[in-house]
């Protein structure tokens, strides 16, 4: 890029441009689409946006001029230059023109050039390739980033991208059956933060928890809590092998006698005497646990037996919720499975999708018809007992969830649903909704490794790794940030002692470090008796013509649009890849030049860059939930 002069009249002209487009660079409003085009806002837009208004003017007027069929309507698409070489942002729209048009890509990239508006910010524009429009920025376009986080501060970034669309997400919803593991962990940090980066873009965002509080593994936990109290009072009864052997189960059971006594006492023997064998004698686990969660409940009576189980989920969900809390993950709701089946939501769905033809009764069982909507088999609703299954339920949740009115519903799945999308697509349609209401988010398990080894883990011995016992060991922030700098949907291999160590191999502490490095630099100002006067370095930053200085600029300014591209493209590890950019590029500033210098000017708009910058990486860190340490 060209540097500019230093000149006073020269500088007084550049810091009024750079005033003029700092209030640009937030990203809002942002475009809206007419007619496959852009409409023109009131507030001014980021560059990107900018550069996009100037090519849709451009079209407009070589169709109005008969140079471009009118009946063309190519949505104007910029996108970030891949390289110094191909400019700052660049275009595909001539080559997406060349067969409406009939027309080379390379003459009408040649015409859009000459019909594009005057715009101070860019320096030139080129045709590359087969039609790519290249368009390199001035260095005042990028220092203008600096002023704007300046004008904005907590804001700057946040843009209405959504319009203010209502979205609701529903993540982790564990199984109120134990703690939450690492695999929970991962969901709660991936969903927590695709909430926060949406709601930074100017979506409404609901959170939402569902609790699977009704069906078998329920009455397992009552059961395998039963016995352990049981246990606790002195009875002789086994415990099943398909119950549920974490020490929780142990710490509830313990807390029940501590409080009730033998208020739950019963005759031990009619409660084992009739079971099959367990596991261990030869038996199926399966059939020795349902039956002694029957036996269970006849022996204790219905009420007591639910009593029970309310119980054993609350604790749990107790536990989960302050688990959570602790991690910065919270919820606008908690919805229970159960209150669908107790208010005949569930009975009532089953009426509606019965009436319209969707269930058939076939080997004594109710069955929803799937396959004729995309599902590769037919699901059961309702068993030949009469009791609907838990697919009905998540039937009626997610058909509630639409029907409530947000725009698009997100479900955060772990990995083991991938067979579970079709069933409730399906489902959603045969209630009239279109598939693109519903969008599942697949999140793989993350698998421990210390000292190079891997940590075994299993769910059903109660071996596990749980959330608390990870965030004690590497702290909240490394737990978030390693959860959530891949997508989703790749497996995550945790390394607990590099989320630990102090190198800039980890990347959180890499993040972090550049916001302290940044506070100590204040601070050893402040040591020698200086402050900064932020006016005077704002109207100086075109001192900063260094190739570090530009670099950091630059990465200053694609904050505002990774927001907006990590929340529509619904992947937050973009803002976590950003930050570790905007980290090194601060990093490499920091180690080249020095930030406290003789030349009051000078010094004045260095700190305004990396102040700046500062800014950024706290800002980006929140919506991350991870912190901005001033030291480390």
């Amino acid at each position: 890029m060209a540097s500019l002069g230093r000149g006073n009249a020269t500088t007084s002209k550049a810091n009024m441009r750079i005033a003029a487009v700092a209030a640009s660079l937030s990203c809002t409003p942002l475009v809206s689409a007419h007619n496959g085009g852009l409409t023109r806002a009131r507030q001014l837009w980021p560059m990107k946006h900018q550069i996009a208004q100037d090519l849709r003017q451009a079209l407009d007027h070589l169709q109005n001029q008969g140079q471009l069929p009118a009946e063309a309507d190519v949505a104007v698409q910029v996108e970030r230059g891949r390289g110094e070489e191909h400019g700052d942002f660049a275009t595909n729209t001539a080559m997406r023109l060349a067969k409406p048009a009939k027309r080379s890509p390379r003459d009408i990239a040649f015409e859009i050039i000459n019909a594009l508006p005057a715009n101070p910010y860019v320096e030139r524009v080129e045709v590359a390739g087969p039609g790519f429009i290249n368009f390199f920025l001035t260095d005042d376009a990028a220092l203008a980033a600096v002023a704007a986080v300046w004008q904005q501060r907590e804001a700057y970034g946040r843009c209405n991208a959504g319009d203010g669309r209502d979205v609701l997400i529903e993540f982790v919803s564990a199984n109120p059956t134990g703690p939450l593991h690492v695999g929970h962990g991962r969901g709660a940090a991936f969903g927590s933060a695709l909430a926060s980066v949406l709601a930074a873009a100017g979506f409404s965002v609901h959170r939402e928890y569902y609790v699977n509080d009704v069906g078998r593994q329920t009455d397992i936990l009552t059961a395998s809590v039963f016995v352990r109290y049981r246990q606790q009072l002195g009875a002789a009864i086994a415990f099943p092998s398909n119950g549920y052997q974490g020490d929780y189960i142990r710490r509830i059971a313990e807390t029940l006698a501590g409080e009730e006594g033998e208020a739950y006492s019963l005759d031990d023997a009619a409660l084992t005497g009739e079971l099959p064998p367990d596991e261990a004698a030869g038996g199926d686990p399966d059939r020795h646990v349902d039956a002694l969660v029957a036996a269970t409940r006849r022996e204790l009576g219905e009420a007591r037996f639910g009593e029970l189980r309310q119980r054993a989920l609350t604790w749990i969900l107790d536990d989960i919720a302050d688990d959570l809390s602790s991690f910065g993950v919270s919820f606008d709701q908690w919805f229970s499975e159960r209150s669908l089946v107790d208010s005949g939501t569930v009975a009532h769905m089953l009426e509606r999708l019965q009436a319209a033809g969707h269930l058939y009764e076939a080997d004594g069982a109710t069955w929803f018809r799937a396959t004729v909507l995309g599902d590769d088999k037919d699901r059961v609703v309702r068993r030949s007992d009469g009791v609907t299954t838990y697919f009905a339920s998540d039937i009626a949740y997610h058909v509630d969830k639409l029907e409530r009115g947000p725009s698009q519903a997100i479900d955060v799945f772990g990995a083991d649903h991938h067979g579970y999308m079709a069933r409730v697509r399906a489902a959603v349609e045969a209630f009239g909704y279109g598939r693109d209401r519903l969008e599942f988010r697949l999140v793989q398990f993350a698998v421990l490794y210390r000292d190079g080894e891997k940590v075994p883990m299993s769910t059903r011995s109660g071996r596990f790794v749980t959330l608390r016992e990870l965030r004690e060991e590497v702290g909240n922030d490394a737990a978030r940030f390693f959860y959530v700098m891949r997508r989703p949907e790749q497996h995550l291999d945790f390394d607990l002692d590099l989320a630990k160590s102090e190198s800039a191999d980890n990347p959180v502490y890499y993040v972090q470090y550049a916001h302290a490095r940044i506070c100590s630099v204040m601070a050893q100002l402040a040591d020698k008796g200086w402050s900064h006067d932020t006016e005077a370095g704002l109207a100086a930053l075109q001192r900063l013509t260094a190739d570090h200085e530009t670099a950091l600029a630059t990465e200053i300014g694609r904050y505002p649009e990774v927001i907006e591209n990590a929340a529509l493209a619904h992947e937050p590890h973009q803002l976590a890849n950003y930050l570790r950019d905007l980290a090194n590029a601060f990093h490499t500033y920091y180690n080249a030049y020095p930030f406290i210098v003789d030349d009051t000017e000078l010094r004045d708009a260095r700190l305004s860059l990396i102040r700046a910058a500062r800014q950024v990486l706290r800002n980006g860190l929140d919506i991350l939930g991870v912190t901005a340490p001033e030291r480390m």
